[in-house]
């Protein structure tokens, strides 16, 4: 049952706090990659981030793992962190941060889809009209960007990053029940650390010769979407309903456009803001019209 938020003013603050630590990845993510490489970018970021989760679950005393979950807690980690953020940060390296956000945006009708050929959900008429409407939207963005639709291009990384936002929103549905959603969190930005850290030493190589502003971008990285984002949309989904909350997601792809402008001067095309609005009206008619409410996890999993 949805409660009415106690303190209205405290819940758009810190929804505020998500939506822009979330929105800053897009573009940071964009920058330093060039000073140290996406895979080691991922390694080194999700490293600090595995550090900060282990100290949290510390202070809270959060229960460890039951021996049967933890199989679904590495697949969260591994789909959900770090493939996502591989081919993610591979693929930002050239598409521009404003048309991934917009491309990210079509995670939720993918896990949507998800759940019609896996377990069992059912979509309306207008689910599919919906999905229609987003691949065209799709299409148009694709279009604008270097390789297009091609295999391996920056679109279809991006593309499958967002299918791995998607298939984390269904595993870790099972186990927040039981854990919670911050102490699920944690434990998967954990795994996601330790699965990267083959290419940790890579990056810790690299370190010395970054500058000072790379460095203080990959800390923000680490603390501020992948850390202090979750806990902020933790704390706001548990003030509104997960139902009400996923509303606000939609406000993502417009506050990534206008810190992409602000930080890095970034101005998408006309054929890239046309795409992201059919891919979000895509998106809003089969999440809306279309079968029951889906569940919606940003990326980051940012």
């Amino acid at each position: 049952m949805t409660t009415r938020p106690s303190h209205p003013r405290l819940v758009a603050l810190w929804a505020a706090v998500a939506l822009l630590s979330w929105g800053s990845a897009y573009p940071i993510v964009r920058v330093v990659m060039h000073e140290i490489g996406p895979v080691p970018l991922a390694a080194l970021r999700y490293a600090l981030a595995a550090v900060l989760s282990v100290g949290w679950l510390l202070y809270e005393r959060a229960p460890l793992p039951r021996a049967r979950d933890i199989p679904r807690f590495v697949a969260c980690g591994g789909i959900g962190i770090s493939l996502y953020n591989v081919l993610f940060n591979t693929g930002e390296l050239s598409v521009s941060a404003g048309a991934s956000s917009l491309l990210i945006s079509s995670s939720p009708l993918m896990a949507a889809i998800i759940a019609v050929a896996v377990m069992g959900e059912r979509l309306t008429a207008w689910g599919w009209v919906g999905s229609l409407i987003s691949f065209a939207g799709v299409i148009t963005i694709a279009g604008g960007e270097p390789g297009g639709l091609s295999f391996g291009s920056g679109t279809t990384l991006i593309l499958g990053a967002a299918l791995c936002s998607a298939l984390y929103t269904t595993l870790q549905k099972r186990l927040i029940p039981t854990y919670g959603a911050m102490a699920t969190t944690a434990y998967v930005l954990i795994v996601g650390g330790i699965i990267l850290l083959p290419w940790l030493p890579q990056a810790l190589g690299r370190v010395p010769h970054m500058s000072m502003a790379g460095i203080a971008s990959v800390a923000q990285l680490a603390i501020l979407p992948a850390f202090v984002g979750y806990a902020a949309w933790t704390w706001v989904v548990g003030q509104m309903g997960v139902a009400r909350a996923a509303g606000l997601l939609y406000l993502l792809p417009p506050v990534t456009l206008l810190e992409s402008f602000a930080l890095v001067h970034e101005v998408p095309e006309l054929r890239t803001l046309l795409g992201g609005v059919v891919v979000m009206l895509g998106v809003f008619l089969a999440n809306t019209l279309g079968r029951a409410p889906v569940e919606r996890m940003p990326p980051g999993g940012e």
